[in-house]
């Protein structure tokens, strides 16, 4: 079996701008990059694309040794599934996607699966982290609010095994600025960008 991980990444100085009442735009952008860095180093031997439509992203990718897929105009979804697509155009039998916002991210071989479709929801169990498919099963994504849901839901539809994976480390993303405080303690946003 060969996979291969998709990261959606969006624009850095676009990025989490939900942050702003706790980062400054220079420090978020700063944090996305280094979250997004640490999402890749987590993919170790996969081959990795990142899919996007900034050229600061596309030149980011390059440097920490990913593959820039170029994605213009087609928003996350349709970024994503531009990604997998291409990731089974080069062979790969399963496809990772993992968000570029998991600052606790240290592997991600234990959720590339081997059959049907792994899910790694949120801490709220909503929102879908990483999800791992059969590369050519025809899934069609469905981010946002109740994702987790909607991707059993597609994996149920297509006659895929699901299999949801708790796991503490993956599923803690930031999307507002109490996330920056992470379970162990650090303040993910002191320093950050100085």
């Amino acid at each position: 079996m060969q996979a291969a991980v998709v990261i959606p990444v969006k624009a850095f100085h676009a990025a989490k701008l939900r942050l702003a009442p706790a980062l400054s735009p220079a420090s978020r952008a700063v944090l996305a990059r280094e979250m997004a860095t640490r999402v890749v180093r987590a993919a170790g031997a996969l081959p990795v694309l990142v899919v996007c439509d900034d050229e600061d992203v596309r030149s980011w990718a390059v440097e920490v040794g990913a593959t820039a897929h170029w994605t213009p105009g087609l928003g996350l979804i349709g970024a994503v599934e531009a990604g997998v697509d291409a990731a089974a155009a080069d062979g790969a039998d399963r496809v990772l996607v993992a968000h570029a916002d998991l600052p606790l991210a240290t592997g991600l071989d234990h959720v590339v699966g081997t059959a049907g479709v792994l899910i790694v929801p949120d801490r709220w169990n909503d929102g879908t982290n990483v999800i791992a498919v059969p590369a050519t099963a025809g899934f069609r994504f469905a981010y946002g609010p109740g994702s987790a849901q909607r991707h059993q839901a597609e994996a149920r539809r297509l006659g895929l095994p699901v299999q949801i994976i708790d796991d503490q480390v993956l599923g803690w993303d930031v999307d507002h600025p109490a996330d920056l405080q992470l379970p162990g303690g650090e303040d993910l946003g002191a320093g950050v960008g100085s």
